[in-house]
C-alpha cells in the first residue's frame, strides 16, 4: 500500500509504484512498463533457477492483451527448448485494455498458445479459488520435475475499467451484473461456507471485519508514511560497484 502511494516505506522505497513494485526478499520481481516484457524476465528467472538447481519455479503473469506480444513466444520457445521451470499464467479477463478477445485474437483459447512449442496448458475458472489452487499445484509440479514450462489460462473478469480513465463502454451493465451475481469469487466462497460447512453469518461478519481492519491499518500506514527524500532521486538506478 505504501508503494502504491509513493511512500518511503514501500517495497521499492516509493519509487516503483504499481508498475514496478519489487521485493527481492519476497521473491517478487515486479511488473514492467513495457507490455509483455515481464514474460521474458520471468523466463530469465526460470533459467536462473534451472542453472542453480535450487528447485524454485518462476511464475510469469500476463493478460490476454499481452499474450499477443512477440516476446511472449520467444520466451515460450526458449523455456521449452531448455525445459525451464516456468509457469506462464495468462489472466484472461476478456477485454485486455478495452478490446474484446474476439476482436484481437485469432486463437481465443489461450491455453493452446504453446501448442507449437510443445508446451501443455489448460483453461481454469479463475473465479474459483479451489480450481486455481488445484491447477497451480499441477503446473508447478510439472515445471519443478524437469518437464519444462506450463501454461495456465485463468478465465477471470474485472468489474471496472482497465484504469481510472476507462469508462468501460465496450460492454453492457447487464453483463457486469451477471458476472457479479453468478461468478464472483468471494460470494462463491461465502455460499460454500454457509451451505456445505454451516458457517454462521456472525462468523462471516467477524472475518470480514478482520479483513477490513488489516486493509485500514495498511492504508493508515501508507497515508502517514513520509515520501522519499529528494536525495533519493538518483539512487537505485545504477548498480553500485562493489567496494574493495
Amino acid at each position: 500500500m505504501a508503494e502504491l502511494t509513493g511512500r518511503r516505506g514501500g517495497y521499492s522505497r516509493g519509487k516503483g509504484g504499481s508498475m514496478h513494485m519489487f521485493s527481492r526478499e519476497k521473491n517478487f520481481y515486479g511488473g514492467h512498463g513495457i507490455v509483455g516484457a515481464q514474460v521474458s524476465l520471468g523466463t530469465g528467472l526460470g533459467f536462473a533457477n534451472w542453472y542453480r538447481e535450487d528447485g524454485r519455479v518462476s511464475l510469469a503473469y500476463f493478460g490476454d492483451g499481452a499474450a499477443n506480444q512477440g516476446q511472449v513466444y520467444e520466451s515460450f520457445n526458449m523455456a521449452q527448448l531448455w525445459k525451464l521451470p516456468v509457469v506462464f499464467v495468462i489472466e484472461n479477463n476478456r477485454y485486455a485494455m478495452g478490446t474484446a478477445v474476439s476482436r484481437a485474437s485469432a486463437q481465443t483459447d489461450f491455453s493452446r498458445r504453446g501448442v507449437s512449442f510443445g508446451i501443455p496448458g489448460e483453461q481454469v475458472d479463475g473465479m474459483d479459488v479451489r480450481a486455481v489452487r488445484d491447477a497451480a499445484t499441477r503446473a508447478i509440479e510439472h515445471a519443478r520435475s524437469g518437464q519444462g514450462p506450463y501454461i495456465l489460462e485463468m478465465q477471470t473478469y474485472r468489474y471496472r475499467g482497465h484504469s481510472m480513465s476507462d469508462p468501460a463502454k465496450y460492454r453492457s451493465k447487464d453483463e457486469v451484473q451477471r458476472m457479479r451475481e453468478e461468478h464472483d469469487p468471494i460470494e462463491q466462497v461465502r455460499g460454500r461456507l454457509t451451505r456445505e460447512f454451516k458457517v454462521g453469518e456472525d462468523e462471516l461478519k467477524a472475518i470480514d471485519a478482520k479483513v477490513r481492519e488489516i486493509v485500514n491499518d495498511a492504508a493508515e500506514f501508507a497515508t502517514h508514511d513520509p515520501e522519499p527524500d529528494v536525495s533519493e532521486l538518483f539512487t537505485d538506478i545504477l548498480l553500485e560497484p562493489a567496494k574493495a
